[in-house]
């Protein structure tokens, strides 16, 4: 089965993003489309990494000033209101065909669905395929929930049971229940150190059975990250402790924080720190080394209009960052600020690649003020 990493690619250009940081990047306007999450699947197999995102497909190129111009639609996704019925752009071989197909979920039609990559050269429209009703998706993500190697997908489905999706053999997926409710925000990683990756929900994480199917998946409610908290929720061990650590935006309000675990006289606990609290709207977070100096950044920025500007600070610039740690604090540098049309805020799904084979990791951002690429040139 394939999954999507991609770290190859062509060559670069365009217009430089000034920063006072020691990464530069050079904005690529791609499309004015409006669908909020982007992945990065090499569709015709020309050993260059091409976009797709909503329903089309976007073609790299070795040409600087070709790249990403075609574009090939695949899909016909519902519109309700302002939004597209798309909400996560998942490389997955779902059918073992050696093409990589694309899963999402959406908030209206509340299903998980496939959409099937016909092959090199086969025009027209993917076939799409119900995995299942799942409830509203805010989002969906792929995690190695039970260590075998192989992605499940795990969507966030806010008042309704969490579970996650198994791929089988023939293209079949196994619904695996954890909880019987979930709120907005949702992340996996190792919180006690078992070596089993755990949910963090936002009032508590639910501790990984040995036996993940059949469970049960105990809740320890340690702390409450808010009604709105981000998806993902990053896991990491930020202050090098060997304690895994939590990194969460606050996807419909200002904010943005770390908590860190502590453990005193074998209880645990959580200190929150603050990353930033002047930007609004930290809905995706990323977790990368930008740089090659082997030290993850935090890739994170403020979606636009998230609730259509029913959040608080709607009205505010918009902003893409990475944020550096530097041993005691995260230090935020700004990739690009201002007024939409100027800055550049997220949707709800973006993605890190090297399109241009240089080795680094480029920025792939799509949202409601279109979609972009900013090309790492440190």
């Amino acid at each position: 089965m394939k999954i999507g990493l991609f770290c190859i690619g062509l060559a670069g250009l365009v217009s430089v993003a000034a920063d006072s940081s020691d990464i530069q990047f050079s904005r690529y306007f791609v499309a004015a489309e409006s669908y909020e999450t982007v992945g990065v699947v090499d569709v015709n197999k020309d050993g260059r990494p091409d976009l797709v995102s909503g329903d089309f497909w976007y073609e790299n190129s070795s040409d600087p000033k070709a790249m990403f111009r075609k574009r090939y639609l695949i899909g016909n996704q519902k519109r309700f209101d302002q939004y597209y019925d798309d909400f996560s752009t998942i490389p997955l071989d779902v059918n073992g065909d050696g093409n990589l197909d694309i899963v999402t979920g959406g908030w209206f039609g509340q299903d998980l669905k496939w959409l099937e990559n016909p092959g090199v050269g086969k025009k027209g429209l993917w076939p799409v395929h119900e995995i299942a009703k799942v409830g509203n998706v805010e989002t969906t993500r792929a995690w190695d929930v039970d260590g075998d190697g192989v992605i499940e997908i795990v969507p966030n489905n806010p008042k309704h049971p969490l579970k996650y999706f198994k791929l089988e053999k023939g293209g079949t997926f196994k619904q695996v229940n954890v909880a019987p409710t979930q709120d907005h925000g949702l992340g996996v990683g190792d919180v006690n150190g078992d070596g089993r990756s755990d949910f963090i929900v936002s009032q508590g994480w639910l501790e990984a059975p040995v036996d993940r199917e059949n469970g049960p998946w105990t809740l320890h409610k340690e702390f409450d990250l808010g009604s709105h908290a981000s998806v993902p929720i990053l896991v990491v061990d930020v202050n090098g402790d060997k304690r895994n650590d939590l990194i969460v935006g606050q996807a419909h309000g200002y904010g943005l924080h770390w908590y860190e675990q502590t453990m005193e006289g074998g209880k645990r606990g959580w200190k929150k720190h603050m990353i930033d609290e002047k930007a609004s709207q930290y809905h995706v977070l990323e977790w990368a080394d930008l740089d090659g100096d082997k030290k993850p950044e935090l890739i994170t920025g403020k979606r636009y209009r998230a609730h259509n500007d029913g959040d608080p600070g709607a009205y505010d610039d918009v902003g893409l960052y990475y944020f550096t740690w530097d041993g005691k604090v995260f230090v935020k540098h700004t990739i690009s600020y201002g007024q939409p049309g100027k800055g550049k805020g997220t949707g709800i799904y973006f993605a890190l690649a090297d399109l241009r084979g240089t080795g680094r990791l480029d920025i792939i951002v799509a949202g409601k003020d279109g979609l972009e690429v900013f090309f790492n040139e440190k």
